[in-house]
């Protein structure tokens, strides 16, 4: 009789175990827009937020945050990048009308997950869901996105805070496999006396874009975001976060059976969107910590990732 309750016991403790799992993982994603929302944390780019960003600028200095992309421009496999230049004539013959007019036109045949770029919510899903939960049926179609096209994104003006992390840890570039935790954020903005609050972007400076201009393929390593970090800065209601890397995120990661669990954290459980390759240096060689940030993402219907070229103003 008493094996018997033992195995009961058993039974219904394996029972609420499963029920248990079953509940974290049906609340994995986070929702706090609502049901039908597609934009994340972007509904946190306020009119204040702009008010907020503009009174940063006392010097009027722009630095461009996108890097030049080309053929050469080292990128994910399979992608990559061509430009085709079309002449009205071979640049010899016959001009065009009493102005003589000449000109060219161009072509180009791109990944538009290149260069510097950033990641929508259509780019990394959780067992065929998107953000919000969102099932790929309605999300993912071969001739553009059905939801969650970089193209409907509004355009980013708020406050940018760059987080020189080559002063945390003493090293510039930063080594292979660094990953940026919550304390370690905490301890860089501390440092350089600034907070970050919602509606903000955040950039991170490692140093290992510049010590890797010249390169022709991608490292398959490098420092950046860990998985305490990137809950860390939901938790802030930031709206992007950004870094001098072609990943964000630290490679390899911190758990090696994971692949690119951060993407995962930031774009499908929170809706936080991802900014790769950031020019950063040039900040970080200036001292700046928060400046003005302003995108406008390109209107490309459907469009899973944007190359982009930011501006940080200050």
């Amino acid at each position: 009789m008493q094996v018997s309750h033992i195995r009961v016991m058993v039974l219904v403790c394996a029972a609420l175990s499963l029920s248990a799992n079953s509940a974290l993982a049906d609340n994995w994603f986070v929702k706090k827009f609502g049901k039908n929302d597609e934009l994340g944390h972007a509904n946190y780019l306020t009119k204040a937020k702009a008010k907020q960003a503009a009174k940063l600028v006392t010097k009027g200095k722009v630095y461009q945050l996108g890097m030049v992309t080309g053929p050469k421009t080292p990128a994910y496999g399979p992608r990559k990048f061509q430009m085709i230049v079309h002449q009205l004539n071979d640049g010899s013959g016959a001009t065009l009308g009493p102005d003589k007019l000449v000109s060219n036109d161009d072509t180009v045949v791109t990944s538009v997950g290149i260069g510097s770029q950033l990641d929508g919510f259509g780019h990394i899903g959780k067992e065929h869901k998107y953000y919000n939960e969102t099932p790929a049926a309605e999300v993912v179609s071969p001739d553009g996105l059905l939801k969650f096209g970089t193209h409907a994104l509004p355009g980013f003006v708020t406050r940018g805070v760059l987080l020189d992390m080559t002063k945390i840890f003493g090293q510039d570039p930063l080594p292979v496999g660094t990953a940026y935790t919550e304390a370690d954020i905490k301890k860089a903005a501390k440092r350089q006396g600034v907070s970050i609050t919602k509606g903000d972007v955040v950039l991170f400076h490692s140093g290992f874009m510049k010590a890797n201009e010249n390169a022709t393929t991608l490292s398959p390593g490098e420092p950046g975001l860990g998985i305490s970090g990137a809950h860390y800065l939901a938790e802030l209601g930031v709206v992007a976060v950004g870094a001098d890397t072609w990943a964000l995120e630290v490679l390899p990661s911190e758990d090696p059976n994971r692949i690119f669990p951060v993407h995962g954290i930031l774009l499908t459980k929170y809706g936080i969107f991802i900014l790769e390759n950031m020019v950063t240096h040039e900040l970080a060689a200036d001292g700046v910590s928060e400046f003005m940030f302003s995108l406008g993402v390109p209107k490309l219907e459907g469009a899973v990732q944007a190359i982009i070229n930011p501006l940080a103003i200050r």
